[in-house]
This record gives structure tokens, C-alpha cells and sequence, in this order.
């Protein structure tokens, strides 16, 4: 069996000093702030310098998603090294990512055509899409083969889930997701939106008022959701801006204490991809069913 790599855009939001750790590939996102000068995402823009920028300068960024020659950059030195190639892309329902990574196999295999590429649509984004490459990179580790991997990512992608809030809806209205009007009311009224990403999907849940009513909610949710099953789940924590990570430490110490198994590590930052459209407000809680159950 020929050995392969595993490798994910940077939508996966899997921090820096994780990556080289989890022997992961990691093709970056682009983000610019004036629409001419874009920057690598984790590598020549960090998640925090991003969120200061926003905030320091009312600036609403916009990002790019990796070409084909990204892609080509990072699967050919794998190839060369006699590596098949396993790679998991932001839901397409987002971006045009996981286009790009089939068209860069559909080259490379012209000039490998011994090498295995695999390019998945993971369905997934952020935490979600994060906890699947983990589950990827443990079954690797564990020893499975290519043909096993795609079995049970198949089954794994579709028990994801998130549950978050923001407290300002403003990038959200940016964005498209939401109307002017329904921005400017959440702002007088101090409403706080439950939002879902799920089966690739991204959806408004509820309204609450207020910022700890929303914390609350999310949590909530998440119990019942999982119910009785904890020992079936990891569950993992995001948070944008880093004034967001003690509410977050907060909430996943909660969830520990109750008996939920937290995924290594149990906290993660919502990157520069998913931050410019959530905006630096974002906390949630994402969940995946273990490999070992599916």
C-alpha cells in the first residue's frame, strides 16, 4: 500500500502549531483589506492580527480562495515523493475551493499517473471541518488505508454540527446573510443570533436577547442534541477575536465537567476564511461522531 498525505484548506481552521504536529498539508485562503494586497492566511496573517485590523479600523476584508496552482504547489512535492494524495475542502456550497483541488488533480494526473488523488467536498467549515481532518488524521494514524478513509469520512461528514452566536451582525450583513434591517434592529434591540452550519449548510436557528441568553442557548442545544450519547462525541469550542477565548475556556470546562469528551485540542480560532463573513464576535460549539462508531 502506497503511503499518502493528508491536506486541507485553511477553512479547516486547525492552528499552526497543530499542523506540522498532525502532519497535515495545509493550501491557504487569501484575505485582503484593499482589494489589491492579499496575504496568506496562517502564513502571512495570523488570525489575531486579522481581528485587531477589523476592529482598530472598521475595515470588512475580503477573501479568495486558493487557484489551482495552489493546490498543484502543495500536492506535487508528495507526489514526488511517491505519496497519494487525500484532501479535504471547505463545503463547495461556500467556495469555489474544492473546484480548484479537482482541477489541480486533473493536471497532476496527467504528469503522476500512478500517484492516487483524492479530493473530497467535506461538507464541512471552520470547527466542523477542523474536527473531521482530525478524525482523518487519526484513522491514518491507526492504519487505514485509502479505500477505509473514504468509507467513513463519508458517514463522518454528516454528523457535524455547530451551533454559534455572534454579537454583532454586522458582518453577517456584509456578507449577505442578513438584511440591513434586521442588522440595525438586532443592534437597538440587543438581539443575538443562533445560527447552524450543518450538511454544508449555513442557517439562521433562533433569536435571543442578549449575550449571555445566547451563550446559554448554544449550550443548551448542544445537550439535547447529544443527549444521553457523550460517549459517541468530541466536542470542540471556537471562538474569533481573542477577547472570546475566556468565555469560551469557560463554557468548554462546563461541558467537561458534565461528562462531554472534549476533542485535543478542545479549543479552536475561527480563522481569516470564516472570521471576514462571521465576523470577530463568533463563539460556538461543534460536534462529530468518533470513526470508531460510525
Amino acid at each position: 500500500m502506497r503511503p499518502y498525505q493528508v491536506i486541507s484548506d485553511s477553512s479547516c481552521d486547525i492552528g499552526p502549531e497543530y499542523i506540522k504536529q498532525a502532519n497535515l498539508g495545509v493550501v491557504p485562503f487569501f484575505v485582503s483589506f484593499d482589494g489589491e494586497t492579499y496575504y496568506k492566511e496562517i502564513y502571512e496573517l495570523t488570525p489575531d492580527a486579522f481581528y485587531d485590523k477589523i476592529n482598530e479600523h472598521g475595515i470588512f476584508p475580503k477573501t479568495s480562495q486558493p487557484t489551482i496552482h495552489d493546490y498543484i504547489d502543495v500536492f506535487e512535492p508528495y507526489l514526488k515523493e511517491d505519496k497519494d494524495i487525500l484532501c479535504l475542502c471547505l463545503t463547495s456550497n461556500f467556495s469555489g475551493s474544492y473546484q480548484s483541488a479537482m482541477n489541480a488533480k486533473s493536471i497532476l494526473s496527467e504528469t503522476y499517473p500512478e500517484a492516487r488523488i483524492e479530493v473530497l467536498d467535506s461538507r464541512n467549515v471552520t470547527g466542523i471541518q477542523g474536527l473531521l481532518v482530525w478524525e482523518v488524521i487519526r484513522m491514518r494514524d491507526e492504519g487505514y488505508n485509502l479505500d477505509q478513509q473514504l468509507e467513513k469520512i463519508d458517514a463522518l461528514k454528516v454528523t457535524t454540527k455547530i451551533n454559534f452566536t455572534v454579537d454583532s451582525l454586522e458582518h453577517l450583513q456584509k456578507g449577505g446573510r442578513i438584511g440591513k434591517a434586521a442588522a440595525l434592529a438586532g443592534t437597538i434591540l440587543n438581539i443575538k443570533p443562533i445560527i447552524v452550519a450543518q450538511h454544508g449548510e449555513l442557517f439562521p436557528e433562533s433569536k435571543v436577547r442578549g449575550h449571555k441568553k445566547a451563550l446559554r442557548t448554544i449550550m443548551e442545544m448542544t445537550r439535547e442534541e447529544i443527549g444521553n450519547k457523550k460517549d459517541e462525541y468530541r466536542v470542540l469550542l471556537i471562538y474569533a477575536e481573542k477577547e472570546r477565548k475566556e468565555a469560551t475556556e469557560e463554557l468548554a470546562e462546563e461541558l467537561s465537567a458534565e461528562g462531554f469528551e472534549l476533542a485535543v485540542p478542545p479549543l479552536a480560532q475561527v480563522g481569516i476564511t470564516i472570521g471576514t463573513h462571521a465576523g470577530p464576535t463568533a463563539i460556538g460549539i461543534c460536534y462529530i461522531k468518533k470513526h470508531e462508531l460510525i
